[in-house]
Formats: structure tokens, sequence, C-alpha cells
């Protein structure tokens, strides 16, 4: 049964995390066998302005999802991120066993959240990189918002982008098949062959100035607004995560193969598909 909190809405039950009584209220009527545990404040703007509420939801809410996962019996699958690692230059990629080392306070928060998930006795992490997919809005995810850049809807003459530091931006639809691969074996008793940790990216790698130059492609729009950046920034080092489990690669040249851009008024929202997935079993 998903449950969600701004966007609840249908089929999808309203639920705030940070109230423990409704958690286990929820959980102790349903008793799901598997529980996937996507939320987070991820802003860092919001995690700095805010660090209360950030801990409140990253942090004690998946402290207490964990115990009440483990009293019932029910695996949890927390989803965290590759800010647990300090993206040092020449550092990546990272295994699964490498040191973590937060570079910001949401980092923090998120790993604080893995320990508190690997405590419990079918607790399972499954470390993400940055993530694009369907959208509300394209300020939800670092690579959609580009497209509001390469449409420069306000005008601007000049836009300078990070052209060095190296990212690998990852489908939301195939984090999803990964974890329902997660979820099936966990759930026939297979779970147990699997790291307790886990680490899913893309194989792309990519520049902020080349996701632009894609989007644009995609798009048919003109980039010459859009400066490459060479100089290095260290607070925006990339990671790559070495990953441990499925990995379902996908080709940034066949963007919009199947489904094309979707587009509103103000053309700010587009949504990115992919074919020639590759795939491989977990462990490779």
């Amino acid at each position: 049964m998903p449950a969600g909190f701004s966007r609840a809405s249908g089929s999808i039950q309203k639920l705030d995390l940070t109230d423990s009584s409704a958690v286990e209220s929820l959980l102790s009527s349903t008793r799901p066998a598997i529980v996937v545990h996507t939320a987070a404040e991820r802003s860092p703007d919001r995690c700095v302005s805010d660090p209360m509420a950030t801990t409140a939801l990253n942090v004690d809410s998946t402290a207490h999802l964990s115990q009440l996962c483990a009293r019932l019996g029910a695996t949890l699958i927390y989803i965290s991120t590759d800010y647990v690692f300090p993206g040092r230059p020449g550092e990546a990629p990272y295994a699964a066993s490498t040191p973590t080392e937060p570079p910001n306070f949401y980092g923090e928060t998120k790993l604080a959240g893995e320990r508190s998930v690997l405590a419990q006795p079918a607790g399972v992490v499954l470390r993400v990189p940055v993530l694009y997919g369907d959208v509300e809005e394209n300020k939800e995810s670092a690579v959609n918002v580009l497209l509001d850049v390469v449409w420069n809807s306000n005008g601007k003459r000049t836009v300078h982008m990070d052209d060095w530091s190296i990212r690998y931006p990852t489908n939301t639809e195939d984090v999803a098949r990964v974890l329902v691969d997660i979820a099936e074996r966990y759930r026939d008793g297979n779970g147990e062959a699997l790291p307790r940790v886990l680490q899913f990216s893309s194989e792309e790698r990519m520049t902020k100035y080349e996701i632009c130059t894609v989007l644009a492609d995609v798009a048919g729009l003109p980039v010459d607004h859009i400066v490459a950046n060479a100089e290095n920034d260290p607070k925006a080092a990339g990671t790559l995560l070495f990953p441990l489990g499925v990995k379902r690669g996908r080709d940034w040249a066949n963007v919009a193969a199947n489904e094309g851009l979707r587009t509103g008024a103000s053309a700010t929202s587009v949504r990115l598909s992919f074919v020639d997935a590759r795939t491989q079993g977990f462990g490779d």
C-alpha cells in the first residue's frame, strides 16, 4: 500500500512519518512484509535552515520505522545517497565497504539513518546517486531542473555551467525496478544472499554542461547562452557508486527515444526515457 504526505491522493494514503503514533497504527493494521522508505529532506538549503526538522525526518523517523519494522517482522529497504561519501576528486568509484565521510549535513543525516536501519536484523540500505525522472516540477530533480536552464525562460544572456564535476544521473524507473528485485528476493526468502548495503547507479559519466547539451538536443533548443565552466569547484565534487547489485545502465544518447518531451505552456517539464537498458544480476 503506497503512503505519502504532501502528494497523498487517490490510493496513496497520507502519512506523516514524524508522527510516530500514526506510523505505528498504519503498519500495525496493514502488516506489510516489505517497507520501502524513500522519504527524506534532501534540499541543501532547507537542511541548513531547519536542521531540527531535517533531523526529525531523516534520522528520528527512520530510527522509529526501522524499530517498528523489526518488531512486526517486516523487511525495511532504506533509500540512501552517495552523499555519505566525500566525493573528493580521484576517489571514486566507491564500494559499499568504503569508509563513509559525509561532506554535508544532509549526508550526515542519511548516514545516521543507515545506521539505524542496519542496527535491526532485517534492514537493507540502497544507495543511489543524483536522480531524474517524471516530476511535477523540474526543480524536484537536480537533473530535470537543467531543462529550465536550457529553455532560458528568464532570457539570460550567459549561464556558466559546471563542466568538470562528473555525475552519474540515474533514472527513477530503473531504481524502482531494482527495488522490486530486492523486495522479491526478501519476500521469497532469498534476501540473506544479498549484502545489506547495496549501491546502484547509471554508468554514464556526464558533467552538468554535458547534461544540458543532451537536453537541448532532445528539446530542439539552442545552448548558445550556456558557457562551459571547467574550473574546479571543491564543493561540487562528483561521485560514482560502485554498484553491488542489479545494474541497469541507460544510454543518454537514446534520451526520449520512446516518449519524447512532455511540455506545458512554459515548456518546463520533460519526461526523460531511454532504451537499450543493460541488465546484470546481483553480486556482479
